[in-house]
């Protein structure tokens, strides 16, 4: 029933294996140490290596830098472009910590295209291509465009000159959220692991709800005119009602973004108190779009949770199942207490260091 043999040759084998899975977790790239990691490819002047330690930080820090524009990008400009406030921070529109900010995020997508350009890649036949002008080419097939659109600094490119310049300033500025198309591919490598599915799910779930905020101040900012949306509401309530003649009148951006940062988890999580309510057609219509969209989010993180608490109690059901299996065979051949209760200790020992894995099959593979 049970083989003692090969754990203490197998000890060196379980602790490399757990080395790999590791980095694999650090790694945002290729899987690590497999076949063609062992060998030396033949590595042209300038060129990195996509497995290597410098192309792991990298890939976190543009990781960094694409979670901040997601997060900055939208609510910039929704909330502050337009924003007398805003503007009355700097004599300057291009000088404001935010606008210098953005400028290293485009300088720093910039270099990292440049830096895809140098980096090997794994052909169709499990082979490091380090060729510089094949590199060019699989880039140009492959994530260039996009990269491309979300480096463009557009805010530099053209001139604020009325609110309609910048408001397409603002809607160009999205395009940067492009990038979390490939950082959604990277992150994907994640998916077994049940802890960081559920912290991702959470994540997208208070990004997507974000989107939604800078959504709904923009339609609210729009009806503005009409003195019957939320924010008109919102004024009255707070005792900062708007005031034409008054230009900076209303709701601070703190009260307008918590307010429709709430609005939106609300509507998403289908509670809706009903303290924030659409008023006009267009936060009507809205509003519909917004619990459509919470309805299947709320379905895709609920199945995703069942399906990780089943995957975590799967191991606990094989450990009990096996456990069984090891009682029905001390009772079945009357083994007697000393020896019986060093077979249960050693298939506990064996359990916890192996985890059920069968080391002899790994190492026969």
């Amino acid at each position: 029933v049970i083989d003692i043999t090969g754990i203490s040759d197998s000890s060196g084998a379980l602790c490399l294996l757990k080395i790999n899975k590791f980095m694999a977790v650090l790694s945002l790239g290729a899987d690590v140490l497999p076949e063609y990691k062992l060998q030396a490819p033949r590595i042209h002047k300038w060129t990195v290596l996509h497995y290597s330690p410098f192309k792991a930080v990298w890939d976190w820090l543009i990781l960094l830098l694409v979670i901040y524009t997601a997060i900055l990008t939208p609510y910039s400009a929704a909330f502050l472009l337009n924003d007398v406030e805003e503007s009355s921070m700097s004599g300057c529109g291009y000088c404001s910590p935010l606008s210098v900010v953005d400028l290293i995020v485009d300088i720093m997508f910039i270099i990292d295209i440049l830096i895809n350009f140098r980096t090997t890649y794994v052909n169709a036949n499990d082979e490091v291509v380090s060729h510089p002008l094949r590199i060019a080419v699989h880039y140009f097939k492959g994530w260039f465009l996009i990269d491309m659109v979300a480096a463009i600094p557009f805010d530099l490119l053209i001139y604020r000159n009325g609110e309609e310049t910048t408001t397409l300033i603002g809607l160009l500025k999205t395009a940067r959220l492009l990038r979390l198309v490939r950082v959604a591919r990277k992150l994907d490598r994640y998916s077994e692991y049940g802890a960081a599915v559920l912290f991702l799910l959470m994540c997208t779930f208070a990004l997507i709800a974000h989107w939604l905020a800078c959504i709904w101040y923009a339609i609210g900012n729009v009806e503005r005119s009409r003195a019957i949306g939320w924010l008109h509401t919102l004024g009255d309530q707070l005792g900062k009602p708007y005031n034409i003649s008054a230009p900076g009148s209303g709701p601070t951006i703190k009260d307008k973004y918590v307010t429709a940062l709430y609005f939106t988890f609300s509507s998403l999580t289908s509670v809706g108190f009903g303290n924030v309510s659409p008023n006009t057609n267009s936060e009507k219509i809205f509003s519909i779009c917004v619990m459509l969209i919470g309805s299947l989010m709320y379905a895709s993180i609920f199945g995703n949770v069942s399906a990780i608490i089943q995957r975590l109690y799967s191991g606990t059901a094989r450990y009990h199942t096996q456990m069984l299996r090891v009682r029905e065979f001390i009772r079945f051949h009357q083994i007697p207490n000393p020896l019986r209760q060093r077979l249960e200790e050693y298939f506990q020992h064996a359990w916890s260091y192996t985890n059920g894995i069968d080391m002899n099959a790994v190492m026969s593979h």
